[in-house]
């Protein structure tokens, strides 16, 4: 029996024009900024987004931590969604290894920030306050259902960030995703922000790694904290080939992963036992809601698991089905059919 893993886009394998190029990458020292493969990853990433430098990290959650590190001093506070991943999933490393306070507002069902929450969590120049630095956002949203953030948006909280002499920084571990839906350059999404991450070993299948970008300044900087968390690699040019291969081959085809969610969510909404936003359903991630009341949780987990379907929870009757390489429509069919079955 084939597993159908919808648990998460981290589950990809490389493509077979991956692994050919990690098996012919040219390799240096990356501590030395002496690696080929990463030099030119980096800098086609950067220009991919708009922004002078990039720096190729571990992962989505080490660039988040060196884009924190970065842009703020200890003590200080950022702002970001009570519903963030740099919040709820980054192991509380904003507080445990940034020694930053966390001011935390509501996300909406669109994944934005009111501007008028920001703008009251913004500290006042007061000797009992800590200084308020940066603002977090994050685009596409993992939990709000990978929902999208629009460049209008985008541009406007920037210049209430730029009014404030705040940073901004995206969590753009999607980011490709989001360019795709909107059908715009990605440069649109990021023109407005300091600092960009997005992930390799998401949608674009490759086996590991994130890229930051930003200013010169900023990356120099994220560079140093990077080799202090012990994130400086030396012949990483063999996964930086991968992300090359990711860039130029990748990024198109996120839209195949986009319309076989599309199906998986219009599959649910037909079926009485489900519950699904089909507003939210923007990109590559289906959230939806379990209300038959015959079944628990664990034992929904276990008979989809036995029917050869993996996915993940996301509340107490919430879960999360995420396409990627390596899902097509025919394993969207068969999924449906197994959550058809399981309800019967």
């Amino acid at each position: 029996m084939k597993v159908i893993d919808l648990r998460s886009d981290t589950v990809t394998q490389p493509s077979p024009e991956m692994r050919q190029a990690m098996f012919e990458a040219e390799l240096g020292d990356d501590v030395y900024v002496e690696d080929p493969t990463v030099n030119r990853l980096e800098a086609i990433a950067a220009e991919r987004l708009g922004k002078e430098a990039g720096l190729m990290t571990v992962s989505g959650t080490m660039s988040n931590l060196l884009a924190l590190l970065s842009h703020c001093g200890r003590g200080d506070e950022v702002i970001m969604g009570d519903q963030a991943h740099t919040y709820r999933y980054e192991v509380g490393g904003p507080a445990a290894l940034a020694s930053l306070t966390t001011w935390t507002v509501p996300n909406q069902r669109n994944g934005t920030l009111r501007l008028e929450d920001v703008a009251a969590a913004i500290r006042g120049d007061d000797i009992h306050n800590p200084r308020t630095r940066l603002i977090v956002i994050e685009n596409t949203h993992n939990r709000m259902g990978g929902v999208v953030l629009s460049p209008e948006y985008i541009d406007t909280l920037g210049e209430l960030a730029r009014r404030h002499g705040l940073k901004l920084h995206m969590d753009g571990a999607r980011l490709f995703n989001a360019s795709v839906a909107l059908g715009v350059d990605p440069r649109v999404l990021t023109r407005s922000v300091d600092s960009v991450c997005f992930c390799l070993s998401k949608g674009l299948a490759c086996p590991v790694g994130s890229v930051v970008c930003g200013s010169k300044d900023f990356i120099a900087t994220a560079r140093r904290y990077r080799k202090m968390l012990g994130g400086g690699w030396r012949q990483a040019g063999v996964l930086a080939a991968a992300g090359l291969v990711a860039l130029d081959k990748m990024v198109d085809r996120l839209a195949d992963d986009q319309r076989t969610a599309r199906r998986l969510a219009e599959g649910l909404a037909a079926l009485p036992a489900y519950t699904v936003d089909m507003e939210c359903v923007r990109t590559n991630i289906v959230m939806f809601e379990l209300k038959d009341p015959r079944l628990e949780p664990a034992a929904f987990h276990a008979a989809m698991k036995a029917r050869g379907v993996l996915f993940n929870s996301s509340g107490p009757r919430r879960f999360r089905l995420v396409t990627h390489y390596g899902i097509e429509m025919a394993h969207a069919d068969t999924a449906l059919a197994a959550l058809r079955d399981v309800v019967a």
